[in-house]
């Protein structure tokens, strides 16, 4: 994703956001952003796990469901 941005790109949207927002407020900002993604990616994990073990569930039951009738 950031490597389509380059570095220039990068540079330029780094000079916009201290125009914008000033020296004192970019650390402010920064954190805020990085605890947002921490936060995102941490849910996303919880979820996807969860969706893995619902799957894992369902696989067995259906298992068990089908040697059962097997028999």
């Amino acid at each position: 994703m950031l490597s389509s941005i380059g570095v220039p790109g990068l540079i330029l949207i780094l000079v916009i956001a201290l125009v914008i927002f000033g020296p004192s407020k970019l650390p402010e900002i920064g954190k805020a952003a990085g605890q947002t993604l921490s936060e995102f990616k941490k849910s996303a994990k919880d979820m996807t796990g969860d969706l893995a073990s619902d799957v894992k569930e369902v696989k067995q039951a259906f298992k068990d469901d089908h040697q059962s009738s097997g028999k």
